[in-house]
């Protein structure tokens, strides 16, 4: 971040650069507990397993003198080894971590949740280590794989990179070694420190064109983090944009990356009890689906997993775990109209995703919905499908959209299928007073209670029309 203001209507105040050594601020005491407190510096679902690590040995059990700052585990099950410099990175501290690396490469669950124990216990948490090694397992989005432990991702955080780093870095990641730089800037504002946390390499340019098909060399383990990291992705999305409801029910139909024969031996196995084949959806950070088999919260990748294994006796290569999970059209969520939750039906978690990314995202273009929102005249009311099906998408998205959307025309003008007005419909302005309803029958709409009437409804073909000119 080159330049940081405050800013108070129309003035902008430059902020003054300082340092983490010029405030006195230090690497261990400082900069290490702001990346425990707020893993997510260091990448998306990243758990702090330990910090200040040190119990190393050599074969002959003498101890190693080497200190790892901080050492975390993402959700795809990868390690992340971190290297903390409050200065300046000096310009072979990518051996440092390359040797770090090196040494949890050989970790196993049991030596983690060793060190995780170890970790808690001296924050002041009473935990045994028990606890510590299920918390792991939670943790990864789907089964433990030990061959990913093998391949941890290295990240720096430093307050600037010399040139060799850099240089080093862009080689080691053509090279299949997944690493990241992250710099670490303070300012001065109005009395207060303000920290800030830029990744300078790999930009995301570089990692979706250059990098993402070299990460890792192992075919197997880089497509097993690659359906991961989509079925995280996918999840997010679903929950960003509240597209379901919570509680609801989606049902089990295997799909990816199954043979036929071990579909049909899954369909048989979820048939023998009662509450194998369904799950209810909930908006949370993790863990998302509550299976009724038992009770318990498993995100779509890990009860995928969980189920595969428990059917075939093995561990899946690769299962995108959202795939497998498809909305009951047959069980509506209370508030939802039939008619628009039935458009869903057998529609999986990954399906439903690309469609909200799609219609949902910044990137889309909405020039097309906006043209036939602003063809509604007054006097005249269409329903959220009527214009999905115009625009050749789904009622829920285009909820959403509107919902979010500063420059919809005539959004009051949009009804549910049962002729009312969304119970989710909300003026941007939030000091207007008057209802949807009372600006429809100022524009002639009758209203037979809260239903509007039938005869001033655009169709999807009246809607379409405006498209074509």
């Amino acid at each position: 971040m080159d330049h940081l203001f405050t800013v108070s209507g129309q003035k902008a105040t430059p902020v003054t650069r300082t340092g983490l050594a010029a405030e006195g601020l230090e690497e261990r005491r400082d900069l290490q507990e702001w990346v425990i407190a707020h893993p997510q510096v260091l990448g998306e679902s990243v758990l702090v397993v330990t910090a200040e690590f040190d119990r190393w040995a050599d074969s002959d059990g003498v101890p190693a003198k080497d200190r790892l700052d901080v050492l975390g585990l993402d959700a795809t099950g990868r390690l992340v080894v971190v290297e903390l410099k409050r200065r300046r990175a000096d310009r072979d501290v990518h051996l440092q971590v390359i040797t770090y690396a090196a040494l949890v490469s050989r970790f196993d669950l049991d030596s983690l949740a060793q060190a995780h124990h170890r970790f808690r216990k001296n924050r002041g948490e009473t935990v045994t280590e028990g606890d510590c090694r299920q918390r792991l397992l939670d943790h990864v989005d789907g089964e433990w794989d030990p061959e990913l432990l093998r391949r941890p991702r290295l990240v720096i955080i430093a307050a600037d990179f010399p040139k060799q780093v850099t240089h080093t870095a862009v080689w080691l990641s053509e090279m299949n070694l997944d690493i990241d730089l992250i710099q670490v800037g303070l300012w001065k504002a109005e009395g207060h420190l303000v920290a800030g946390f830029a990744k300078v390499y790999p930009t995301p340019e570089v990692e979706e064109f250059t990098l993402a098909p070299a990460r890792i060399g192992s075919e197997a383990a880089a497509l097993k983090i690659k359906e991961r990291s989509r079925a995280q992705d996918a999840v997010r999305e679903l929950v960003s944009a509240g597209i379901l409801p919570d509680g609801t029910r989606l049902r089990l139909r295997p799909q990816h990356r199954v043979t036929e024969e071990i579909r049909q031996a899954i369909t048989a196995w979820a048939a023998e009890e009662v509450g194998r084949t369904t799950v209810r959806w909930a908006n949370t950070t993790t863990d998302q689906l509550t299976w009724d088999a038992d009770g318990q919260s498993y995100s779509a990748g890990h009860l995928t997993e969980h189920i595969f294994t428990t059917v075939t006796g093995r561990s899946p290569s690769s299962i995108q775990g959202t795939t497998w999970w498809v909305v009951d059209a047959d069980h509506v969520p209370e508030g939802v109209d039939p008619d628009e939750w039935a458009a869903l039906a057998d529609t999986d978690l990954a399906q439903l995703a690309k469609q909200v990314r799609g219609d949902v995202s910044v990137g889309r273009d909405w020039t097309d919905f906006h043209t036939v929102l602003a063809a509604i005249p007054s006097g005249r009311w269409t329903t959220y499908g009527d214009l999905a099906t115009a625009i050749g998408s789904h009622a829920l998205p285009i909820g959403t959209h509107i919902a979010n959307c500063e420059d919809c025309p005539n959004a009051w003008r949009v009804l549910t299928v049962k002729r009312r007005v969304s119970p989710k419909f909300r003026w941007l302005d939030s000091e207007r007073t008057d209802t949807a309803a009372d600006l429809l029958r100022k524009e002639g709409i009758v209203f037979h209670g809260d239903m509007a009437d039938p005869g001033s409804r655009m169709t999807p073909e009246e809607l379409s029309r405006s498209l074509s000119g």
